[in-house]
């Protein structure tokens, strides 16, 4: 039996690697991202030691990014995609035509060919779905106003980047002059596009959406958990690479397409925690292969071009949207927003590089520039995107923001799933003041409707438990169902006030002897009480 193969030594050593550099840069206050990128220029092939497979690498990111549009797609809907159609389709375009124009001035003033520069032009204004999403994320923006703007804007790219990649190899034959090469060369291509596109969404929205609901609800009732995680997979797998090969849009857009329907039914939020895990660790594959392509002696070898195509990358992209957003009346905070999220490129990049390289318009040194442009405002973007956005509040947040409960002597509960729902019904049927602090968008819209005082955010980060007013409190409840993710929340709670009472929930003896190491004074253990109800019960207790 072989001990190595190119698939388990690329998986292992991304994850493996980037685990490591990871925690280094969490421990150094940075974006774990930025060990991610580090990680891969460790395993890629311009530094010494071990060389993963780089195409491996890539086919493994494109299930992180179709896994991470499905997310996306579980919390949107049509409608949501319909209300920010007004700004976001104009918008991406005057967007995209700006960073094109920009990267055509770059290519003409280093010489190359004028479809050389509309190449690496075009490669320079489409965001990474990945990056775009993560900083959303971690901001707590995706069900935001301006965060849907953000990805309704990202799929306009992504739409349009379709169109380039069909169309690009028509637009160089007419160019460089073919026999039979002309108008009708590109015409043909563009409708073709154009019907595949129509009829994949509409065969989402009318087949689709009878068929995956149906299907998973059949899953649900035979009772297997199991299935049912393999039956999520399968849909946002099977449909994103159905929809690449059958109609030739993305695989982002069609994952996202498939979650966008079955976010819909009463499944979605379930179907989202068990494709999380996954996601999760095939994004960190996505970071790990973008390191791989990295050459650090670009950075020597041509430095003013290379700041160039950075300038372009993160301001001159920036500033274009952050115009565009304004001149449509939205606020500042807004603008910034998108602006912050739009200021790096990515997967769709890095294809228009490889086909402008193949078909012999886009000289190496350009397909070089746009792979370091993409590592170095990936690096950035998280930077930039803490700067701009971080502690800021939309205006559609602050509108509907319940009013504020007392602020000392109250009780903050952590989590508003099952337990958090049965704790925070027996408090306020009680009168006890207090807040919940719950990071899942719906939980946290679904305890604002009931009428009760919510911070929406992870409660791992200072801030939020600040604004539930932690300095203050007298009792913090954990209900999250992670006893360790609960041993990290009661560490930061008690560096903030150290006189907080603390009551942990855990679900294994392991749980409860972590949180009892780390100093929380009452740990619950669920099974421990259901077995102490039910011997009380049958007079054995």
């Amino acid at each position: 039996m072989p001990h190595h193969t190119p698939l388990i030594g690329t998986i292992v050593a991304g994850l493996v690697v980037a685990f490591i550099m990871g925690a280094i840069a969490h421990r150094l206050k940075l974006s774990p991202l930025v060990g991610y990128l580090v990680a891969g220029i460790m395993v890629g092939p311009f530094t010494p030691g071990f060389v993963a497979d780089a195409g491996l690498a890539n086919e493994l990111a494109e299930i992180g990014v179709i896994l991470l549009m499905f997310g996306v797609g579980l919390h949107f809907s049509l409608k949501d995609l319909l209300s920010v159609k007004a700004i976001a389709v104009p918008g991406a375009l005057v967007q995209i035509a700006v960073a094109t124009l920009l990267g055509m001035g770059l290519a003409h003033f280093m010489g190359w060919s004028l479809m050389g520069g509309l190449v690496f032009g075009l490669a320079l204004s489409v965001a990474s779905t990945v990056v775009l999403l993560r900083a959303l994320q971690g901001a707590d923006l995706v069900e935001t106003r301006r965060g849907r703007i953000a990805i309704g804007w990202l799929i306009v790219e992504d739409l349009v980047m379709v169109l380039a990649l069909v169309l690009l190899p028509a637009l160089a034959s007419v160019m460089n002059g073919a026999e039979g090469a002309g108008a009708a060369a590109l015409i043909g291509p563009l409708l073709g596009t154009l019907l595949k596109v129509v009829g994949f969404v509409a065969v989402m929205l009318i087949v689709g959406r009878r068929v995956i609901p149906w299907a998973l609800h059949w899953v649900v009732h035979t009772g297997s958990r199991e299935l049912f995680r393999l039956a999520v997979l399968a849909i946002a797998l099977g449909v994103a690479f159905g929809a690449a090969l059958a109609f030739d849009v993305s695989f982002a857009l069609g994952a996202f397409f498939a979650g966008m329907i079955l976010g819909e039914t009463p499944l979605s939020r379930r179907a989202t925690e068990e494709t999380l895990p996954l996601r999760d660790a095939f994004a960190v594959l996505f970071f790990v292969s973008v390191g791989m392509l990295f050459n650090p002696s670009i950075v020597v070898e041509q430095p003013l071009p290379l700041l160039a195509t950075i300038l372009i990358i993160v301001i001159g992209k920036s500033i274009a949207a952050w115009g565009i957003v304004r001149a449509f009346g939205h606020p500042n905070v807004t603008a910034l927003t998108i602006a912050a999220s739009l200021a790096q490129i990515g997967e769709f990049s890095f294809i228009l590089a490889s086909l402008g390289t193949g078909l012999g318009v886009l000289p190496e040194d350009a397909r070089g520039l746009i792979l370091a442009g993409a590592m170095a405002s990936i690096f950035l973007n998280p930077i930039l995107f803490s700067i701009i956005v971080r502690d800021r509040k939309d205006e559609d947040e602050s509108a509907n923001a319940p009013p504020p409960s007392p602020r000392i002597g109250h009780t903050i509960l952590v989590g508003y799933g099952r337990v958090g729902k049965l704790i925070a019904a027996r408090l306020a049927a009680r009168g006890v003041p207090f807040v919940v602090v719950e990071g899942d968008a719906e939980k946290a819209e679904e305890a604002a409707q009931a009428g009760l005082s919510v911070v929406k955010g992870n409660a791992l980060e200072d801030r939020h438990l600040v604004a539930a007013g932690i300095g203050e409190a007298r009792h913090l409840l954990i209900a999250v169902p992670e006893g360790f993710e609960g041993g990290a929340i009661h560490d930061h709670a008690r560096h903030l006030n150290d006189r907080v009472q603390v009551i942990a929930r855990a679900h294994s003896d392991a749980e409860v002897a972590h949180l009892e190491g780390l100093g929380v004074p009452h740990v619950v253990m669920g099974e421990r009480e259901l077995a102490a109800r039910m011997l009380t019960l049958c007079g054995v207790g």
